[in-house]
């Protein structure tokens, strides 16, 4: 081989090397470009299943209030009624008391003497109390 052939292959070694190197950068620059994409959509995985579980939590919220508003609503109302021979308070209470807006039988009594002006549990036959009772119908 000639002089001008060793010179020809040693830059087109040179050449390939620089190619090489060029080859190996544009790999590299691709693979850190694909890392960068990976992490950004991680990230926007990660904010949209925040935003799921955020929405859905608050949708749940205003499910759970408005399934409380469409309970049925009671409304208080009064009752003259008259006492029959073996009425007592407690048996008045146990006839027209809610438990739901009571906590007991005591509390609906009291409720009962001060409507009545009561100073005691006595109560006579043929006389008429005002008791409270609760229904799901408007009466005024």
């Amino acid at each position: 081989m000639g002089k001008d052939s060793v010179n020809i292959m040693n830059d087109n070694m040179r050449h390939m090397r620089m190619a090489d190197v060029r080859s190996e950068r544009r790999i590299m620059k691709n693979r850190l470009r694909r890392q960068r994409e990976m992490k950004k959509n991680f990230l926007i995985l990660v904010m949209t299943v925040c935003l799921i579980v955020t929405g859905s939590l608050s949708l749940n919220g205003f499910r759970s209030n408005a399934q409380d508003d469409s309970a049925e609503t009671s409304y208080k109302a009064y009752k003259s009624v008259c006492v029959a021979n073996n009425d007592t308070l407690w048996s008045l209470a146990k006839q027209y008391m809610d438990e739901e807006h009571y906590d007991s039988v005591e509390e609906y009594i009291e409720e009962v003497k001060r409507m009545n002006g009561m100073t005691d549990d006595m109560i006579r036959y043929g006389e008429y109390l005002i008791v409270p009772y609760y229904s799901s119908e408007y009466s005024g």
